[in-house]
């Protein structure tokens, strides 16, 4: 996908947070822009009214999902790991479906996610993931295991995709576009902390970089302390 203005991209799951700062990042790169969200969340995206189109309906909807990229160069998609009914595989398999064969496919999600098992992770971290895990299912409100089946699918998949793997996100002014690097546990990576502002920015900028298609970066913030120290 070219940086070309006029291309068409579909953000799923727009009205979050991250999804309503990557339709602003791609609505200023000059995109034309598609959202996808549930029919109540419609509302959220009324700051962008007349400059996107919207589609109502669940992301892991195949049918909803093949309305919304039907014509875009490029797909940008939250992996949320919503309820106990496979919300993230779905959404991620719609997607791979539906897409347009040469699109650009972008997916977030969180650093647990590892594509080859190279990845170190602190044992607070481990612990927490774990006590989140069971906790989201006992409420029946999070399934982080399918968030898991859902990037399987994208690696297992020929397409051009990148998976961007968050650290913890704060809300702030934008640092620049984050660094990355291939295993958490690298010491540029060490800060654990990136502006939610600048995940999307990075998310958008994938849609043009093409040394990411196929790749797992795992971020965090320019301006954090291990991100100097690296730089430096």
């Amino acid at each position: 996908m070219s940086r070309d203005r006029g291309k068409k991209v579909c953000v799923v799951g727009a009205s979050g947070k991250l999804g309503q700062y990557m339709v602003r990042h791609a609505l200023e790169r000059g995109y034309e822009v598609v959202g996808v969200c549930r029919e109540r969340s419609v509302p959220k995206l009324a700051a962008f009214e007349d400059r996107i189109t919207v589609v109502p309906g669940p992301t892991n909807d195949p049918e909803v999902i093949r309305r919304a990229v039907d014509g875009c160069d490029g797909v940008l998609t939250v992996l949320v790991p919503w309820g106990v009914q496979q919300y993230s595989s779905g959404t991620a398999q719609a997607v791979l479906d539906h897409a347009a064969p040469d699109a650009r496919l972008v997916f977030s999600c969180g650093w647990h996610i590892t594509r080859d098992g190279k990845d170190h992770y602190s044992r607070t971290f481990t612990a927490a993931l774990r006590v989140s895990a069971v906790l989201g299912k006992l409420v029946r409100a999070v399934e982080i295991d399918d968030q898991v089946e859902a990037c399987r699918r994208v690696f297992a998949s020929d397409t051009r995709w990148t998976v961007v793997r968050g650290s913890t996100l704060e809300e702030g002014e934008s640092q620049g576009l984050p660094v990355w690097s291939r295993h958490v546990g690298d010491a540029v990576l060490a800060s654990n902390l990136t502006r939610r502002v600048d995940y999307a920015l990075f998310m958008v900028a994938a849609l043009t970089d093409d040394a990411l298609v196929q790749e797992a970066p795992a971020i965090v913030g320019r301006l954090t302390p291990s991100a100097l120290a690296h730089a430096s």
